[in-house]
């Protein structure tokens, strides 16, 4: 009797890099429910991530930048993609451009909530309850079982593999020491000012680190460039890495550290993807709808009154949601995760 045939599924993936880590959870668990493959067509900037999943064949590269439309453009992708012969079609995004290429490339089963009028685009139509599905990763899981059917339990926490030998050349291109261990600090929050600790506040949590005997790496993209400097300045122990790494080299980075501070941002997630311990900044927006996902995490949130507010700036000019978290209730979250206690342990950090 012939084997049967592999499943091969394309899953359309999102567009932030917190949301691509989380979708981790829904490769798991299409892999717990029978032999697939799987294919994730996603932005160029999301494949060194992809790459570290291993549930994960390959990723295919979305032409089109966000919020483009791109008609033709995805009907080129579709006809090219019909070649794979896919069975089923997962869209994580909720935009109505997000179904065309599945629908262009012949997919005959493509699964989806319902969203922007794309009746007829998706056929496997599924309507979002967001009170039995508050977080994000639950509704990317949702999609990956039969319809009304109960999510795992527990359902799987993204786990992302490093690169070792991309660890070792990172270490010795950006001159980072392999005899003492290390705090990542991640203060970019692309989403604007509401969601980013002071950095008055970064910056002295980097001088408590630095005393105990840490060093300390501020990791983000070029645009945290210059907030990496006021947190590192006057201080030789703080690393400013933001600008200096890819996306990928941060994974491998972040996998090294002895612990990670970080506003609600994309390597907040990486980081609690790598199981490193963590303390978690909340301000405008909240934890229940976005945690990291992970068992070492400590959240700092003050659930003042006014949030969470889900804006970009403060709409009451103070931005006490953040302001009013201090320094020292960060290291005591440190504390109660063990970090002194895994540095001693470990010796190197790594």
């Amino acid at each position: 009797m012939a084997a049967n045939p592999m499943r091969k599924i394309l899953v359309v993936g999102p567009s932030w890099v917190g949301d691509m880590v989380m979708a981790q959870s829904l490769f798991m668990t299409l892999k717990r429910g029978g032999e697939c493959a799987i294919d994730v067509l996603a932005p160029a900037w999301s494949l060194p991530i992809l790459a570290r999943m291993p549930e994960v064949r390959r990723g295919v590269v979305m032409p089109l930048g966000h919020g483009e439309f791109g008609l033709a453009a995805r009907w080129k992708l579709g006809r090219a993609l019909a070649a794979e012969a896919y069975d089923q079609a997962i869209v994580l995004p909720g935009s109505l451009k997000s179904a065309l290429a599945p629908l262009f490339a012949g997919i005959a089963r493509r699964t989806g909530f319902r969203g922007e009028m794309r009746y007829g685009l998706l056929n496997d139509l599924r309507t979002l309850d967001e009170l039995a599905l508050p977080m994000t990763v639950q509704r990317f899981v949702a999609l990956g079982r039969p319809a009304g059917a109960p999510l795992p339990e527990p359902f799987p926490y993204p786990r992302l593999h490093a690169d070792p030998d991309n660890q070792t050349d990172l270490r010795q291109r950006l001159g980072l020491a392999a005899d003492r261990p290390a705090v990542a600090f991640m203060p970019g929050a692309e989403y604007g000012p509401a969601k980013q600790w002071p950095l008055p506040h970064f910056a002295a949590l980097g001088r408590e680190l630095t005393g105990r005997g840490y060093q300390v790496w501020v990791m983000g993209g070029p645009k945290d460039h210059e907030a990496a400097e006021t947190i590192a300045a006057d201080n030789p122990g703080v690393h400013n890495l933001a600008g200096r790494t890819q996306l990928g080299d941060a994974v491998d980075l972040l996998a090294l550290a002895a612990a990670a501070v970080s506003n609600d941002s994309g390597l907040m997630h990486v980081a609690a993807a790598l199981d490193v311990p963590l303390v978690a900044i909340y301000g405008s927006s909240s934890p229940e709808h976005t945690p990291p996902l992970s068992q070492k995490v400590a959240i700092r949130s003050l659930r003042l009154e006014c949030s969470p507010c889900f804006e970009r700036t403060c709409p009451l000019g103070h931005t006490r949601c953040l302001v009013d978290i201090t320094p020292a209730s960060v290291v005591h979250a440190l504390d109660t995760l063990g970090v002194d206690a895994r540095r001693i342990a470990a010796g190197t950090g790594a």
